[in-house]
C-alpha cells in the first residue's frame, strides 16, 4: 500500500510539517515523490518511522537517530534495543511519578513532604539527556541556546513536579468543564505564580499569559499539553487571559 503525507499525518499523530522537516534532513525521505510535488510513503517507510518515533520518546536528537538507525539495519535488533531503552526510561519515570503523585497528596493535606522523598527524580546526568533535544530544538526553530551544563537538578525536580500538577489540575477542571472565569482556576493561577515567583522564575499574570501563548504557536508545547487533554493548550491561555483581564480592571 501507498500513503500520502496527509495519510501517514492521519495514521501516526506526525504533523505534515515534521514529515517534512524529516524529508529534509534525511531522516525520511519517501518512497517516491510524484511529478505534482506530492510525497508518496509505503511499509518501508512507516517501519522506519515507527522506529524513530520510538527513539523520539527516548529523547535522542534527530542527528543520533539518523546514526542509530544507519548503524542498526536489522528491523528486529533495532526494536530489541529501543524496547530495552524504554523499559529503562519507565521505571525511570515510575519513580520519578511516584515522587509527584506523594507530593500531591502531601500538598493537598497543607502537609511537608519529608525531603528525603522530595527530590526522588532525575539527577543532573539524566536532565543533561533528557535536555538535550529540547535545547536541540530551541537552536534550530528559535535559535536560542539553552544552557544544560550548569543546571540545578533538585530545581528542576521541584518544577518539574509544580508543572505536572498544575497542568493535570488544568486538566482536569477543563474535563469537568469548568468555565475560565472559574474562582478556584484563578486562585490555581496565582498560587502557580507565586510558586515560580519563589523559585527564582519572576512571573506575573501578563508573562503568563505570553507563555500560554506560546505553548499554542509552538508544535512541541502544543503536542505536549493536547496529548495530554484535547482543547488544553487553548483552555490554559484562555485562563490566563481571563486572569490577567480581571487585574487589569
Amino acid at each position: 500500500m501507498e500513503y500520502t503525507v496527509k495519510e501517514v499525518s492521519k495514521l501516526t499523530g506526525t504533523t505534515v510539517k515534521t514529515l517534512h522537516h524529516y524529508h529534509k534532513v534525511g531522516l525520511l525521505e519517501p518512497c517516491k515523490v510524484t511529478e505534482a510535488g506530492y510525497r508518496i510513503y509505503g511499509i518501508k517507510e512507516l517501519e522506519r518511522l515507527q522506529q524513530i518515533l520510538f527513539y523520539r520518546e527516548l529523547d535522542f536528537s534527530l542527528k543520533d537517530i539518523i546514526k542509530a538507525l544507519d548503524d542498526e539495519s536489522n528491523r528486529v535488533e533495532t526494536l530489541k534495543r529501543q524496547f530495552k531503552l524504554l523499559s529503562e526510561r519507565s521505571e525511570r519515570m515510575d519513580g520519578i511519578l511516584k515522587t509527584i503523585e506523594e507530593s500531591i497528596i502531601f500538598a493537598e493535606k497543607g502537609e511537608n513532604m519529608d525531603q528525603s522523598k522530595m527530590f526522588k527524580g532525575l539527577n543532573k546526568e539524566q536532565w543533561k539527556e533528557v535536555l538535550a533535544e529540547q535545547k536541540e530544538y530551541l537552536i534550530n526553530e528559535y535559535e536560542f541556546e539553552m544552557d544544560i551544563e550548569s543546571i540545578d537538578a533538585n530545581a528542576l525536580n521541584e518544577v518539574a513536579i509544580e508543572s505536572e500538577r498544575f497542568m493535570s489540575f488544568l486538566a482536569n477542571a477543563l474535563k469537568n468543564r469548568w468555565k475560565p472565569n472559574d474562582e478556584r482556576l484563578k486562585n490555581e493561577l496565582e498560587r502557580h505564580i507565586d510558586f515560580l515567583n519563589s523559585h527564582n522564575m519572576p512571573t506575573d499574570s501578563k508573562e503568563l499569559v505570553e507563555t500560554a501563548w506560546f505553548f499554542i504557536e509552538d508544535d512541541f508545547h502544543r503536542d505536549m499539553l493536547e496529548g495530554q487533554q484535547t482543547g488544553l493548550s487553548y483552555y490554559f491561555y484562555t485562563v490566563a487571559e481571563i486572569h490577567a483581564l480581571k487585574e487589569q480592571n
